[in-house]
């Protein structure tokens, strides 16, 4: 269950990791992060930060190790800013949500391809046919009006 405090606790945390990251950290392997949320245990002493950093694994693999080595540092800048009993330790985890879309979009279009060549519409009609107008699986154009006066 979260709770409000952990909720503010949280964003406190995300904001001074991300400021830290952008402003103080020097290290050269810490390049193109983004901090995307922080989660943290209902009592304080850990805290799981999530970051997306933009390059290729090799590059996301550096930067992670980076932060980890900062990790001391960032504990002191939010021992600074939140008053709390304990201070969190910080983990970092890579987000891959941005990769994830990124490849589901390239599934969809190539399975969007893959009927195109096989005549068949994306959307589940077969080319060349007339699509039905009613629920009922009659085409309109074949049946018979009957007009009341």
């Amino acid at each position: 269950m979260t709770s409000r405090r952990l909720l503010k606790a949280a964003e406190a945390i995300r904001e001074v990791v991300a400021s830290a990251i952008l402003t103080e950290i020097r290290d050269p392997r810490v390049r193109d992060v983004t901090v995307i949320g922080v989660k943290v245990t209902p009592d304080m002493r850990e805290a799981t930060v999530s970051v997306s950093v933009m390059g290729d694994e090799t590059q996301k693999q550096l930067s992670l190790r980076g932060l980890q080595n900062s990790a001391g540092f960032l504990q002191s800048k939010i021992a600074n800013r939140i008053d709390t009993r304990y201070t969190p330790k910080l983990q970092f985890e890579l987000n891959r949500g941005t990769e994830n879309a990124i490849l589901v979009g390239e599934l969809l279009s190539k399975i969007k391809r893959e009927k195109l060549e096989q005549g068949v519409d994306p959307d589940g009609d077969v080319a060349g046919e007339e699509p039905l107008d009613d629920e009922s699986g009659n085409d309109e154009s074949t049946q018979n009006d009957e007009s009341v006066d």
